[in-house]
């Protein structure tokens, strides 16, 4: 199996060790990984913020980089998200076929429902509390929205309770938006910061010693307001805990 890596732009640069323990996942695993040099944005921040013509030339730039492989894996449930369901909207007409939305992924996903991993070395013996961000819960279904009345699951979870001495939580409301949102978070900063610290006491409240999700900028948002807070918790990517042990 051929991975292609996509590194999104913040992990790139403000979170290099998620996009590493991501590669290291892959290749622990035994998979053929790539990482293209070539690869920018995926066109999220632009369409977002209402700028569709500027996402559609990175859609079709993504689209033709990682065509050759099996899947393209990422440590970014918003940006899969994002990939996979608006790149088809935005390439609509073109001249060529956009086949690579429909194998792009979020780590957590490949490994949960792809790979089905049953084990992983390493132990990480602390108190983590889950943080299920918005894209993740909703858009590429990594857990169970608690609107739908549905049977409860969750991926990040199960995959977490693989590592030795790791004690999970869930903060109250679990699948409650930390107030990121992307461009809600620029064009609303005072609403977004009161829901980040709502979210963060509410994690805070579980006793963990770090807070862990899918998703590097909605731990970025809820980061910033600890240290202004001066909060002792810690964050980490998912991918982190998940390699951790792994050489």
């Amino acid at each position: 199996m051929k991975i292609g890596l996509f590194i999104p732009c913040y992990v790139d640069a403000v979170y290099p060790e998620a996009g590493i323990a991501t590669y290291k996942l892959l290749k622990h695993l035994g998979l053929e990984v790539e990482y293209p040099e070539r690869q920018t944005c995926c066109g999220q921040p632009m369409a977002n913020a209402g700028f569709e013509d500027m996402a559609t030339p990175l859609a079709r730039k993504f689209n033709d980089l990682f065509s050759p492989y099996d899947y393209v894996v990422m440590p970014s449930a918003s940006c899969a998200a994002f990939v996979r369901n608006f790149h088809p909207r935005l390439l609509k007409g073109e001249d060529h076929v956009c086949t690579v939305p429909e194998r792009a992924m979020d780590i957590v996903e490949f490994l949960h429902d792809v790979i089905k991993v049953k084990s992983l070395p390493g132990d990480f013996p602390h108190i983590v509390s889950v943080h299920n961000s918005c894209h993740g819960v909703r858009e590429i279904g990594l857990s169970a929205p608690s609107e739908r009345h549905m049977p409860p699951y969750n991926k990040i979870i199960d995959l977490l309770q693989l590592k030795q001495g790791i004690t999970i939580r869930q903060p109250e409301r679990p699948d409650e938006c930390c107030g990121f949102g992307g461009m809600f978070a620029v064009e609303e900063p005072d609403v977004s910061v009161r829901m980040g610290e709502d979210k963060l006491e509410r994690h805070i409240a579980t006793g963990a010693e770090y807070i862990t999700g899918a998703d590097s900028s909605c731990l970025m948002h809820m980061q910033g307001i600890s240290k202004r807070q001066q909060q002792p918790i810690k964050f980490i990517h998912v991918a982190q805990i998940l390699a951790a042990g792994i050489d």
